[in-house]
Parts: structure tokens; C-alpha cells; sequence
């Protein structure tokens, strides 16, 4: 097995289990993992509240950018703004995703809360 392909990499062995594919150690020892949890996501301090369908086969959803937030900060503050909604959401890449056309309420709440949030788009 000398002549692997460039292409080609370890993910599972049968004496250590799964394999980390960026550091090569096992999964439960990867030093990978411990750097990409500390680092925060960068905003520009300009907090937008904006609707958008791309992607989601016309129906609506309200994203939130630019928070400045750790990211189990950003899913408790999700799940907050999903429990006032009253809807469904996520966390994807340091954005929020509530389900439906709550511009108006979440720039409300996180005015509240402190942050200096303003609708964007139409």
C-alpha cells in the first residue's frame, strides 16, 4: 500500500476506530477540533434582518447577520428568537435562519436586547 493516490486517505481503522482527515489521529484525540471551537466568527458590528427564498424552493425564511457571537452563544440566542416566533430555525455559518416572515418582531427583540439590528431588503 506504499503507492497511495493523492487523492486517497485513512478514515477508519480497525484498531483505533475513526480517523481524523485534516490531522490523521483518532477521532477522540484530534487536535482539530479543540482549534476551530475557540474561534468566533467575524462580523462587521452591523446586525441585519433580512428575508430571502434562494434556495428553498419559494418559501420565505428571516436571516440574521453579522452578530459577533461564539457559537453556543448564536444557538442559544436562536433558540430564543425561535421560541418568540413561535417557528423552526437553525445556525449555519454564524447566521441565523428563522423559518417564515418575522422581520418586524426580531428587529424589535434584538433591539430590546441590546443589539442594533435594522431590516434590510425590501
Amino acid at each position: 500500500m506504499k503507492n497511495r493516490d493523492s487523492n486517497s486517505r485513512l478514515v477508519y481503522s480497525t484498531e483505533s476506530g475513526r480517523i481524523c482527515p485534516s490531522c490523521g489521529k483518532q477521532a477522540a484525540k484530534c487536535i482539530c477540533k479543540k482549534k476551530n471551537t475557540h474561534t468566533s466568527p467575524r462580523g462587521d458590528g452591523q446586525i441585519l434582518v433580512e428575508r430571502s427564498t434562494k434556495g428553498r424552493k419559494g418559501k420565505g425564511v428571516t436571516l440574521i447577520t453579522g452578530l459577533t457571537l461564539e457559537s453556543t452563544s448564536l444557538r442559544e440566542l436562536a433558540k430564543e428568537l425561535k421560541q418568540k416566533c413561535g417557528t423552526g430555525g437553525t445556525v449555519k455559518n454564524g447566521t441565523i435562519e428563522i423559518q417564515g416572515d418575522h422581520r418586524d418582531l426580531l428587529t424589535e427583540h434584538l433591539n430590546s436586547l441590546g443589539y442594533k439590528a435594522k431590516k434590510a431588503g425590501g
